[in-house]
């Protein structure tokens, strides 16, 4: 087997209960496939057994790319890049399904900007991808808890959100150090219109770079201390940041757009 690149953050999935378990989180057969990181191809052989329409691999590995094509021939489309060098939304014009075991170093710079970047029409039909436990906690995370955060509540704004499974490290080689965990991602038909999802970002970090100070100072810093937007959402100073529900968060975004307009 290929030695994994550490500056890659490659780890290469070869558990079969697992492999298994990933390509029955949703219908394949005859969909548009898109798989990040495919490495050396495991998860991808058991991606075309399911006789999908298409499938399209993003390999950042140069030697791993050579091998996918040397490995699959005909049957997919390598694109040798980094994933966050790719505009996703005009990779085909079908709506995709996207497995990925992300790199646990870009792991959450590449969901944020899938979710940042969304229109109100998805590129894709799900997602089923793996993250670092700790950061899958963050991504499901509920308010009131010590995990929540800015990617709970940019995740959660337009997708729902379900986790199939933890992953231990000796289902990979090489063995992390840490457990993963298996996140299956698919679009809300009803989620707050933000015009600039930048603001929720923006709102969101402002919030939480001081999470366990209360929301006083950041809230003068984005709205000049207006009282009619604390009434209107109904938010006390005293709280912080976590204590704050998504639709809280989502509603502030569009408060701070209207000073603006």
């Amino acid at each position: 087997m290929k030695k994994a690149k550490k500056s890659l953050g490659q780890n290469f999935l070869i558990d079969k209960n697992i492999l298994k378990k990933i390509v029955s989180t949703t219908i394949i057969k005859n969909k548009l496939i898109l798989e990040i990181g495919p490495g050396t191809g495991n998860l991808t052989s058991y991606i075309l057994n399911k006789n999908p329409k298409e499938v399209v691999v993003i390999e950042k590995d140069d030697e791993l790319a050579i091998n996918l094509k040397n490995k699959f021939d005909e049957k997919l489309i390598i694109i040798n890049d980094d994933v966050l060098n790719i505009d996703e939304t005009n990779l085909i014009e079908e709506k995709l399904i996207v497995f990925g075991n992300l790199p646990y170093n870009i792991s959450t710079e590449v969901i944020s900007k899938w979710i940042i970047n969304l229109g109100n029409n998805f590129w894709f039909e799900s997602l089923v991808l793996m993250f670092q436990k700790e950061v899958a906690n963050r991504i499901i995370a509920k308010f009131n808890t010590s995990s929540y955060g800015r990617l709970s509540i940019i995740c959660n704004w337009k997708l729902n959100i379900k986790k199939i499974c933890d992953i231990k490290p000796d289902s990979f080689f090489p063995k992390p150090k840490i457990e993963s965990s298996l996140l299956f991602f698919y679009p809300k038909k009803n989620f707050i219109r933000i015009e600039d999802p930048n603001n929720l970002e923006k709102i969101t970090r402002i919030f939480f770079n001081q999470r366990r100070k209360m929301l006083k100072k950041p809230y003068n810093q984005l709205f000049n201390g207006d009282q009619k937007v604390l009434k209107k959402l109904n938010i006390d100073l005293n709280l912080r940041p976590q204590n704050l529900n998504f639709d809280t968060y989502y509603k502030l975004a569009l408060e701070y757009e209207k000073l603006g307009s």
